[in-house]
């Protein structure tokens, strides 16, 4: 069983409870603990430092968290929740209480817009936040207005997969590793799109969001263009060793021309996940700044986004 616990962050909010439902079954598929995070709003810190003042430390007194109970609601309506399940709330702003215990998560699971945000936002500006600065991959979920019908997706060639975004040359290792690791506990296929700036070849008609091209169906001729011959072949060397440690997942690769950035929000409407590294590659591992990429598909995606950071120095 892996230690290191699926954290969920919550508001109460409908749209927070659903993604606690999707850090719940990831937990599952993980074989690792469920950690469900509420940050109390600023007037219920308040209240409670007051309480916590007023009474003597032998004799605390609980103050009433609305939200730990709806919640207990969805696990049954019992006094606590399951093994394995653990409640904690916290104080602070929901950037920093949610950053320092992101720390000892696998991954930690929010809703694209809080309970305070507006219908018109994609994405609000604390799961930005968090997505920026938190010390484990972020999984945001879209709110459901976003979402596209299952069956206008049936036939789409990313749907159920793991679809990750991979510059070849620069991606990190931990990027790789979590895309593997979620197809492999969800039994899928991990779908890599990378994208060139050189325009199609006039023969090649793009009528879909992008083309799979299976490594072994490469040739030195043919119609593709030799930048996309060439973005594969460096995919295939760069994913070796993730297939040798993941024998068991298949692979799909893409190599598309223009807009990463496009590729991906097309391919969140059907996949399961999409994976992306969190900042410009050419930009230090612990940089503020969110990379373009990443950015762009978690303001516009249509299914749940992991913004992976670097993890490891020698990443």
């Amino acid at each position: 069983m892996n230690s290191a616990p699926v954290i969920a962050a919550v508001d109460g909010s409908e749209h927070s409870l659903g993604a606690l439902e999707w850090a719940r079954a990831a937990a599952l598929r993980h074989g690792t603990g469920l950690l469900i995070a509420h940050v109390l709003p600023d007037h219920a810190q308040l209240y409670a430092g007051r309480r916590a003042a007023l009474h003597d430390a032998s004799q605390p007194e609980k103050f009433a968290d609305p939200v730990r109970d709806r919640i207990l609601a969805l696990f049954g309506g019992g006094p606590d929740f399951p093994e394995g399940v653990r409640y904690e709330a916290l104080e602070g702003s929901v950037p920093e209480a949610l950053r320092v215990i992101g720390a000892e998560g696998l991954m930690l699971v929010m809703g694209s817009r809080g309970r305070g945000g507006f219908a018109t936002l994609l994405l609000g500006s604390s799961s930005r936040a968090v997505a920026t600065t938190a010390p484990c991959p972020v999984v945001v979920i879209p709110h459901a207005e976003r979402r596209a019908d299952p069956a206008d997706v049936a036939g789409e060639p990313s749907v159920g997969r793991v679809v990750l975004g991979l510059h070849a040359a620069e991606t990190p290792d931990d990027v790789l590793e979590f895309a593997f690791a979620e197809a492999a506990a969800r039994g899928t296929t991990v779908q890599v799109v990378s994208a060139y700036a050189i325009p199609p070849a006039p023969t090649m008609v793009i009528d879909s969001p992008f083309v799979v091209v299976p490594p072994e169906g490469l040739a030195d001729g043919g119609d593709a263009v030799p930048a996309e011959r060439e973005m594969v072949r460096s995919q295939t060397e760069r994913l070796a060793p993730f297939r040798t440690r993941h024998p068991e997942v298949p692979v799909e690769q893409a190599a598309v021309p223009g807009d990463a950035a496009g590729r991906l929000v097309t391919a969140s409407r059907s996949a399961a996940l999409v994976v992306v590294g969190r900042h410009h590659p050419r930009r230090h591992g612990r940089s503020l700044f969110i990379g373009s990429v990443a950015h762009a598909v978690l303001q516009h995606a249509h299914g749940p986004v992991a913004v992976v950071p670097t993890l490891h120095d020698d990443a």
